[in-house]
């Protein structure tokens, strides 16, 4: 059995970021990731849209918000240092139709809530200087906002990672943790572990190592979300990124337009409940999984208060021509010829029993383990400054 001061489940962004926080603040520290999959950032890091978040969406004082400022600022020190690529292009936030111009000056205000300089408001023919194919009729202009892989961030986190001595773990699924006498015995399917402390970020299976140590009231929902790609042709469409004003009674942003830091032009994502934890396309699904969530009370309550939005997002899965409709709201001159199937990413929701989707961040301690059982986007923005609150909670032990 091999003895760590630390194990950390998941080699996804916040798990890399969380190791290489540690590791620089206290390198004598004996400290090793384990992950299931036979590389890094397979998951939610390698499917993600790879935007750098600006903090504009989030309640002021939110976990999501104050780790998403402190963390951009983090992330492009990070990327200057270390010569990794990215683009602060900003986006555009438009509204549609009079009745989303409320909700726009709520996002507006919020923005200057959480300390963004330089955001401003536009009208439409503001809107057509940045984006000359756009049809929104009024828009905020977040100059923030920008681009990036955080697949190479990931990859530089465990290098350096590696460079202090501490060790990765693939192939290594984590199958039980027992408590005994202050130590953590953590049973994977290749080998086992010894460690004073655990932290679990496992993301889309964080609630159930949650549970191997802990009674926890919560569960992850898998939200697929789906991608067209732009064809080169008509890419000219698109200058940067632009987003609609989000449903206020739904919690995702809606179908937006983003350029790729390495070229192209993605259309999406919807979010569409996902057959399974890893079901990256409408027909993937494991039964177990799909009558674990369907059989939580928790998703029952959403299911019923999201009934009409979940059954759109559906039909919009399957629907190509429905999913042109809603870009067709931000770009009226898109077509269906105009774009081809692209990839597909899965968010881990976290949800109560009591019907609540987890709205914030949410990381917690209890008896010797470190719980990342929440972090949805913005957590690659954010992924420093995340792994900077966790090692500061850990590192009062020590």
């Amino acid at each position: 059995m091999k003895n760590y001061d630390v194990v950390i489940i998941g080699a996804g962004i916040v798990g890399l970021a969380t190791a290489y926080k540690l590791i620089e603040q206290k390198p004598q520290l004996k400290i090793a990731i384990l992950e299931k999959e036979n590389d890094i950032a397979l998951h939610q890091t390698g499917h993600n849209s790879g935007v750098i978040h600006s903090g504009i969406y989030y309640k002021p004082n939110s976990l999501k918000a104050i780790n998403c400022k402190t963390g951009y600022d983090q992330l492009l020190t990070f990327c200057q240092t270390h010569g990794i690529e990215y683009d602060l292009c900003g986006k555009v936030i438009v509204a549609c139709e009079e009745k989303e111009l409320i909700s726009l000056e709520n996002i507006y205000k919020r923005g200057i809530d959480n300390g963004l300089e330089g955001i401003k408001k536009i009208n439409k023919a503001q809107i057509k200087d940045l984006e000359p194919h756009c049809g929104g009729i009024s828009g905020v202009f977040v100059p923030q906002t920008g681009i990036i892989d955080y697949v190479d961030v990931s990859k530089k986190y465990r290098d350096i990672f590696l460079q202090y001595g501490g060790e990765l773990h693939l192939n290594h699924k984590v199958v039980d943790i027992k408590q005994k006498n202050g130590v953590n015995y953590i049973e994977t399917n290749a080998a086992n572990f010894e460690a004073k402390w655990v932290i679990n970020c496992a993301g889309l299976y964080s609630d159930k190592i949650a549970k191997l140590t802990d009674d926890v009231d919560l569960q992850i929902i898998p939200f697929r979300g789906e991608y067209y790609d732009i064809k080169k042709e008509k890419q000219y469409l698109v200058k940067n990124l632009i987003y609609p004003v989000p449903n206020p009674d739904f919690p995702f942003l809606g179908v937006h337009f983003t350029r790729m830091i390495k070229g192209g032009v993605e259309a999406g994502p919807n979010a569409v409940f996902a057959f399974r934890r890893e079901g990256y396309t409408n027909t993937d699904i494991h039964f177990k999984e799909f009558f674990e969530s369907i059989g939580f009370r928790g998703f029952q309550k959403v299911a019923f208060k999201y009934w009409k939005d979940g059954l759109y997002e559906m039909y919009r899965s399957y629907s190509k021509r429905a999913f042109v409709k809603a870009l067709q709201r931000l770009i009226p001159e898109i077509q269906g010829d105009d774009i081809v199937q692209g990839g597909a990413g899965v968010r881990a929701q976290a949800c109560d029993s009591k019907g609540n989707l987890i709205d914030d961040f949410l990381i917690y301690e209890k008896n010797g383990v470190i719980n990342v059982c929440n972090a949805p986007s913005p957590a690659a923005t954010s992924s420093i400054a995340i792994g900077q609150t966790i090692s500061e909670k850990l590192l009062m032990h020590f």
